[in-house]
């Protein structure tokens, strides 16, 4: 596998379209004092369009992602984006962390410093992972599918592909959203390439969804059930669309950044433990560089098609399978879905189960901190 150095370098033209699309944005109505209720709130857009047009330096974030070494390599006759950084410690494991949506590699810039460096972040050197993180296909800085079929199961073989590219026979992973239905894949299927998995969302039915076993079902577990039932009830309209019609929609984020703006953010506010303030979460530069991800490359309508293309594999969410090698499973309080630990053991084996005090759906941005420390926990027995 040839891999080669890449680095972001955005032309001033492509900037200045951006700018001018902004400054001509055309917002539309919304029922006075409704908040965010009907969707993403008519002030907030127009303050944070405001905000990326006369003040976000898109310049000083590329220079901060420039920080990390990166690299693009063809893998299953795809050019894949990731960024590759060597841990400094005695023995570093690797480890392969992979993102979802509306997320990207950006996610992560607070944690893959105390990952693969922890005596620099306050932790053990003992501690150090070598860290890959791709852009899955049509994200980021990777090749768009020009097919379908792209789906989670065919990118954990990527990913074999990639790591053992790079010089990794065997290693870790870790992911939450879609990256947790691809590293979920990882440890069912390519389970002689992986020491064990790290999940911030768990992906666990039960044996009969229609009528399900509640037996030894706690209560805080209970109350994460009937939360799930309220997410699939009211949040739950934007996978329809793009699980079924993603091309119809594609037209409107790819030509209106504060269209592709609206869709992102929203998310962020909505999974995130911000009590409605998404800005408690996330700064404005934050969640403009994460979108920036979508906008530049132009990968609204691929990003969204691995919905169309797991929904129509029938692998949403994943059913049939077993993972036997060693789980952990981070539970924030905020996340989209929380299942018993029961249900999570009938899919997974379970070597650590962490309810964290705080955090929601992004957690390598809102609680980094708690994350690393329990991704090193969950590793520090696999490094034998």
């Amino acid at each position: 596998m040839q891999v080669e150095p890449f680095r972001i370098s955005v032309p001033d033209a492509v900037l200045a379209d951006l700018r001018e699309r902004l400054a001509r944005t055309r917002f539309p109505d919304e029922i006075p004092n409704s908040g965010w209720k009907y969707g993403t709130n008519l002030a907030y857009l127009r303050e944070l369009v405001a905000y990326w047009r006369e003040r976000y330096d898109w310049r000083a974030a590329e220079a901060r992602l420039n920080t990390l070494p990166q690299f693009r390599a063809r893998v299953g006759g795809l050019g894949i984006h990731f960024i590759h950084v060597r841990g400094n410690g005695p023995r570093p494991l690797p480890l392969i962390i992979t993102h979802g949506w509306p997320g990207s590699v950006a996610e992560f810039m607070e944690i893959i410093g105390p990952l693969t460096d922890p005596a620099r972040h306050g932790g053990d050197a003992a501690d150090a992972f070598d860290v890959v993180a791709p852009s899955m296909p049509g994200y980021g800085f990777s090749d768009h599918p020009t097919e379908g079929g792209m789906e989670p199961e065919r990118i954990a073989s990527l990913w074999v592909e990639l790591m053992r590219g790079v010089g990794y026979e065997r290693f870790g992973a870790q992911g939450g959203d879609w990256g947790a239905m691809v590293t979920t894949y990882l440890g069912a299927r390519h389970a002689p390439h992986v020491l064990g998995i790290h999940l911030n969302m768990v992906l666990a039915l039960p044996e009969d969804p229609q009528n399900p076993d509640l037996t030894g079902v706690t209560q805080e577990e209970m109350v994460g059930l009937m939360e799930a039932q309220q997410f699939l009830k009211e949040e739950t309209g934007y996978q329809r669309i793009q699980g079924t019609k993603p091309q119809t929609l594609a037209y409107g984020l790819n030509d209106s950044p504060a269209g592709l703006a609206a869709w992102i953010v929203e998310k962020f506010r909505t999974w995130s433990d911000c009590d409605g303030d998404v800005e408690r979460r996330f700064t404005k530069d934050q969640l403009l560089t994460n979108v920036m991800l979508y906008w530049v490359p132009q990968t609204a309508n691929s990003s969204c098609r691995l919905y169309y293309e797991t929904i129509h594999a029938d692998k949403f969410p994943p059913t049939g399978i077993r993972v036997d090698v060693p789980t952990g499973c981070a539970i924030f309080p905020k996340e989209l879905i929380k299942p018993p630990r029961k249900w999570a053991e009938r899919v997974f084996n379970v070597q650590q189960w962490t309810r964290m005090p705080a955090g929601g759906h992004f957690a390598a941005m809102e609680e980094p901190a708690a994350l690393v420390d329990d991704i090193r926990s969950f590793f520090r027995p696999r490094r034998a």
